[in-house]
């Protein structure tokens, strides 16, 4: 029966309204307690084996998105490797670059911090991803341009990885109208708990 899914317009239409309601509630939150957030997940203990050597992509916090730092500090002096992305052009997954505490940045698009460009391409066994806002059944809104969902699917393409969306808990929405372009989440990390999709 035709006429009973939304198009792609629409689709677009409201997760552009979901994340501006989300990205407003984010960044309602104070300094202090998107600083106290952060800590708080990377005191808990983390959700998923990381053997030694495994490598683990982060981000460069932007704006008042949630800081990952505390965590991929934690998990590298356990013994994981990090990484994290460079954008390689529109329409294209992101390149995940080898990272380590200490290291120069590049100056990426919109002044995001990234690897040097010489610095190898590596490919996680763990991704810990941003977001603007995400459901119970592991869909995730972004900024969208679609990177992370590209990124991802070429990581799953290539070897098993868990997928762990990273936010705070008022970025939690009911649900977020997907399509078959958008990838599932493994879990979500928020101060308040660890959220394991897998049994989805």
């Amino acid at each position: 029966m035709t006429g009973c899914m939304p198009d792609a317009s629409e689709i677009e239409r409201q997760k552009t309204l979901l994340r501006t309601e989300a990205l407003a509630r984010r960044d309602a939150l104070s300094p202090e307690e998107r600083a106290a957030a952060a800590e708080i997940i990377a005191a808990r203990a983390f959700p998923v084996p990381v053997l030694a050597g495994a490598i683990v992509s982060g981000f460069m916090p932007l704006k008042t998105e949630i800081n990952p730092l505390p965590l991929l500090r934690k998990l590298a002096d356990a013994g994981a490797k990090l990484a994290l992305p460079a954008i390689a052009g529109r329409g294209k997954p992101l390149v995940m670059r080898a990272y380590a505490f200490g290291d120069e940045f590049a100056r990426g698009q919109w002044g995001i911090r990234e690897p040097k460009p010489d610095r190898p391409e590596v490919f996680p066994d763990i991704m810990i991803v941003p977001l603007a806002c995400f459901d119970r059944k592991g869909h995730r809104i972004g900024y969208g341009a679609g990177y992370y969902d590209m990124t991802i699917r070429r990581m799953r393409s290539m070897k098993k990885i868990v997928a762990i969306g990273f936010a705070f808990a008022v970025q939690e929405i009911p649900a977020v109208p997907a399509t078959e372009r958008d990838e599932q989440l493994d879990l979500v990390l928020t101060e308040r708990e660890v959220i394991d999709l897998r049994g989805r």
